[in-house]
C-alpha cells in the first residue's frame, strides 16, 4: 500500500515567502536609502518598488525602517560568519580569533557602505539607540560563539558588552577615516580588553565584584573617606 505524501506544513510555507520577501524589499531599500536617508518612508517605498502596496508591506515589515534596519545588520552577520567559515581556529589566539571576525563583520559593512552610512546616523538617534544596542549585541554573540567562546557566567555578558562597543566603534570610524583606520581602532580596543582580562583574573575578581569596587571607589570620590585595602 503506498503511502499518504506528507502534509506540507502552511506556516512554515508562509514564513518562508514572508522570509524571502523580507530578503527582496531590503535589497531595494539598500538602493533608495543612499538618497532617502533611514527614514519612515523607507519601507514604503521599497515595498512599493517590490510591487507591494502601503498595507502589504506594513504586514510584512510592521516597525518599517527598524525592521529593515535589523535585517541587514543580521545579514551583515551572516556574510561574515560565512567568510569565517574555513578558519581553523586552533591556529588563532583568542585575540586573533576577535580581530579576525571583527574584520569579516568590517568587510560586510563595506558591501553596503552608502546605506550603512544612513544607517549609522537613524541608530545614533536617542529613540532607536535600544535597536542599535541590541543588534550590536547580536553580532558579537555571532563572533564570540564563532571563536568559541562557551562562557556561561558573568564573562558570557561582559565579552559581548565590550565587542560590541569594539564593533559600533570600528564599523562608524570605518565609514568616516576608511579601513585602516577601523583595523588599527579594533587592535588598540582588543589589546585594552586582553589587558583588562589579565588584570581581573591576577585579581580574581568576578564582573560582580568589580562593580562593587568602582563604585565604591566613585562613592569615596565624592564623599570622601578613607581608601578600603
Amino acid at each position: 500500500m503506498a503511502r499518504a505524501a506528507p502534509k506540507s506544513d502552511p506556516s512554515s510555507s508562509t514564513a518562508d515567502w514572508a522570509a524571502v520577501q523580507e530578503q527582496r524589499v531590503l535589497d531595494a531599500a539598500l538602493k533608495i536609502a543612499p538618497r532617502e536617508g533611514w527614514t519612515s518612508r523607507l519601507a514604503a517605498m521599497a515595498g512599493a518598488a517590490c510591487g507591494f502596496s502601503s498595507g502589504e508591506t506594513e504586514l510584512l515589515l510592521p516597525n518599517g525602517p527598524c525592521d529593515l534596519a535589523a535585517l541587514l545588520s543580521r545579514r551583515h552577520d551572516a556574510t561574515a560568519l560565512e567568510a569565517l567559515a574555513g578558519i581553523d581556529l586552533a591556529t588563532l589566539k583568542i585575540r586573533e580569533r576577535i580581530a579576525r571576525g571583527v574584520e569579516a563583520r568590517l568587510d560586510a559593512a563595506t558591501s553596503d557602505d552608502a546605506a550603512v552610512r544612513r544607517l549609522i546616523g537613524f541608530l545614533a538617534l536617542p529613540a532607536h539607540a535600544p535597536l542599535g544596542a541590541r543588534l550590536a549585541w547580536e553580532s558579537a554573540d555571532a563572533l564570540w560563539r564563532w571563536a568559541g567562546d562557551t562562557a556561561t557566567d558573568e564573562n558570557h555578558y561582559s565579552k559581548r558588552a565590550l565587542l560590541a562597543a569594539i564593533l559600533t566603534g570600528a564599523i562608524s570610524i570605518q565609514m568616516t577615516s576608511g579601513r585602516d583606520a577601523a583595523l588599527a581602532f579594533t587592535d588598540r580596543r582588543i589589546a585594552n580588553v586582553m589587558a583588562f582580562e589579565t588584570w581581573k583574573r591576577t585579581t580574581r575578581l568576578k564582573p560582580s565584584q568589580l562593580m562593587d569596587k568602582v563604585a565604591g571607589a566613585l562613592g569615596r570620590m565624592r564623599y570622601g573617606g578613607a581608601p578600603s585595602p
